[in-house]
């Protein structure tokens, strides 16, 4: 993920499973719902807590990991703005 690109989470879901060569008919078996909400998954940029922790299990990947490298990415993005000496 670029630094300025927002974090898109379905299009990583959909990036990790396809590589462990996994179908969305699996994944929705593995979370309880139906493969049309796969898809849909695939197409949100947010996604509920809940949800996505039952993905994490089901595919063995910590998808919060990407949460807290955005989070450390916008505060050094932060520090290093409000370190720079200002011109006048």
């Amino acid at each position: 993920m670029e630094n300025n690109e927002p974090l898109h989470i379905g299009k990583i879901i959909e990036s990790v499973m396809k590589s462990q060569g996994r179908s969305p008919s699996w994944l929705a078996a593995q979370i309880c719902c139906n493969r049309d909400n796969i898809y849909k998954i695939f197409h949100r940029q947010h996604i509920d807590t809940e949800l996505l922790l039952k993905i994490s299990v089901a595919l063995d990947v910590d998808f919060f990991q990407h949460y807290v490298a955005a989070l450390r990415t916008k505060k050094i993005q932060n520090v290093s703005q409000t370190d720079m000496p200002s011109r006048l």
